[in-house]
């Protein structure tokens, strides 16, 4: 057995260690998000929930693509295939949160619906920063050691998580420092380039 096929297992368990840690995480930043959101009126922290919900999703499937390669008993073309599919799914989920947060934002600066100021979410998105940098980092790491396209696609999702706190974090700082209203939905429409 070669050094690297020895190696595999470990690199197996923790990207899965990785993506329970994901879904997690965001199960419960979304819903604080989502709460928050709703509560301030934040088109950019509602959206902030529902990227956390999409970022599970992703998480969950890459568990399923690591899982069908751990259990083993499956040959090099099934394992691709699944990684293909896993592929697939998170970048629909990319664009699926991008057109819905789009819409949301476009609504609000149009019917100028002034957000309050939320001190729950700009507490939660600044932890998320730190949170989604780190697991970005260690994600990247794992993906190229096991040569996974599709760990390396939740990687980059997370990454844009990590991007999506930054940004949101400003909009809502701004809103809540300034009582600049429209830098809430601004925040989110940044988010969907």
């Amino acid at each position: 057995m070669t050094t690297v096929t020895a190696v595999r297992p470990q690199l197996l368990r923790r990207a899965l260690r990785l993506e329970y840690l994901t879904v997690g995480w965001n199960v419960v930043e979304g819903i604080i998000a989502v709460g928050a959101g709703l509560a301030a009126g934040s088109v950019a922290l509602l959206g902030f929930g529902v990227d956390s919900f999409v970022e599970s999703v992703s998480g969950s499937v890459l568990v399923w693509r690591l899982s069908t390669e751990a259990r083993g008993g499956r040959d090099d073309a099934s394992i691709d295939a699944v990684e293909r599919r896993a592929e697939r799914l998170v970048g629909l989920s990319f664009f699926l949160l991008a057109t819905y947060i789009a819409f949301d934002a476009v609504t609000t600066l149009l019917a100028q619906e002034r957000p309050d100021a939320s001190p729950v979410g700009i507490a939660i998105t600044s932890l998320s920063i730190a949170v989604m940098l780190w697991l970005a980092r260690a994600k990247r790491h794992v993906a190229a050691n096991l040569g996974s396209r599709a760990l390396a696609a939740d990687a980059e999702q997370t990454q844009a998580c990590w991007y999506l706190s930054l940004v949101v974090l400003t909009g809502i700082g701004l809103n809540a420092l300034f009582g600049w209203w429209w830098a809430d939905p601004a925040a989110a429409l940044g988010v969907t380039v």
